[in-house]
């Protein structure tokens, strides 16, 4: 078998990632993965992407599963997730020459040929199945009763589906140290970090920030903005700009006082402006990366955030923002109490400069390179 950079026309790659609903942190990963590799065919469970939706596929098809055509699948797909191991095994792959996969729950689990490598980008084992499991059942009230029991069992079969198929891929790549580590710990092997690709041009530096501190994400539980609002309750001297909406959004209101503005809606423009005019950017989720963060930096503003996951590989303490230790009001609020005091030590400048090395062109150098030798690799030993 004659070898070849995987950018040689006549090499076939697949690239098998989740689903495509939307487009967050996961399929900004995918259209750079695509940039690194423009000739790649797309795999995914579901594909209910509208047309407007569609601009960072550059106008590819996606080869989806049976779950597209289940009975209220386009809203409700998850609600399959039991079927999604069955799913992901139904891609066929025959015909290509390497599969890469961007997974966080089962793409992993594509099965291909003994000549085929399989490269995985992995942005967190799956989630509610392993570390954060009994955290997922409280915050759905699923502890007690039939309901509970059926959602238990259904979780214990995708943790031994995961399990097993965590020899399916032949290289993994994490998004994150964090990551990697998690990876070390519920399916024993070993990845290349490579961190995920953030829009760092996006943002300008602000020639002399505003008096508003601001946060941004989805009104869920895990983003812990709840948390963020409770703390300004006894900090009322100081402003917080909120971004976001969900189904939280009653509480969170509700717990909002008059210092606090929220903003459920902001276009592209008015975000970059919120979030460069900001004071700092606060945080309170455990993220398994944390693009957000990296996005705030980029734009010279300095990140206040609770101190595990990968803000800990963003943040550099005291210079470019604030790690605090305990998730809770409280801890938040003793953080900002020492950034008013002492602020941080690096220039806006500076702590934009030190967030480039989260840049698009840094990640598909790194990713391409990655899957080339991978793939030579891998070749090589099967001549």
């Amino acid at each position: 078998m004659e070898m070849h950079d995987l950018t040689h026309p006549n090499l076939k790659v697949a690239l098998v990632h989740e689903w495509f609903v939307n487009y967050a942190g996961a399929e900004r990963v995918v259209e750079q993965m695509l940039n690194a590799f423009p000739e790649a065919e797309l795999f995914a469970l579901v594909d209910f992407l509208n047309g407007a939706e569609r601009h960072y596929l550059g106008g590819r098809s996606v080869n989806t599963t049976f779950i597209q055509n289940l009975p209220f699948a386009k809203k409700h797909f998850r609600n399959y997730f039991s079927l999604f191991p069955l799913a992901v095994e139904q891609h066929d792959l025959r015909g290509y020459d390497v599969v890469i996969s961007s997974s966080h729950l089962v793409s992993k689990g594509a099965i291909t040929a003994p000549d085929q490598p399989h490269i995985c980008y992995c942005h967190s084992p799956v989630r509610y199945g392993w570390d954060l499991y009994h955290q997922y059942l409280e915050e759905a009230n699923l502890t007690k009763g039939l309901k509970a029991s059926i959602v238990k069992y259904l979780l214990h079969r995708l943790r031994t589906w995961d399990a097993l198929t965590a020899n399916r891929p032949d290289f993994f790549i994490a998004n994150s140290e964090y990551i990697a580590q998690r990876m070390r710990k519920v399916w024993r092997v070993e990845a290349k970090v490579i961190y995920p690709p953030v829009d760092t041009e996006r943002f300008q530096i602000a020639a002399k920030p505003d008096e508003y501190y601001f946060t941004a994400g989805r009104f869920v539980p895990y983003k812990k903005i709840d948390l963020i609002v409770k703390a300004f309750q006894q900090l009322p001297h100081l402003k917080l700009v909120v971004c976001g909406d969900g189904p939280q959004a009653l509480q969170i209101k509700a717990v909002a006082g008059k210092n606090v503005e929220i903003i459920a809606h902001a276009s592209e423009t008015d975000f970059a402006n919120y979030m460069s005019n900001a004071k700092a950017f606060l945080y309170a989720a455990e993220e398994d990366f944390g693009i957000i963060i990296a996005e705030a930096q980029a734009a010279g503003v300095p990140v206040i955030a609770f101190g595990k996951g990968g803000a800990t590989e963003i943040i550099d303490q005291n210079h470019t923002g604030i790690l605090y230790q305990e998730q809770n009001p409280n801890s938040l609020v003793k953080a900002i109490q020492e950034y008013e005091k002492n602020g941080v030590s690096d220039s806006p400048q500076t702590i934009s400069n030190k967030a480039q090395r989260f840049s698009k062109s840094r990640f598909i150098a790194e990713y391409q390179q990655y899957v080339n030798e991978s793939y030579l690799l891998y070749t090589k030993k099967n001549l």
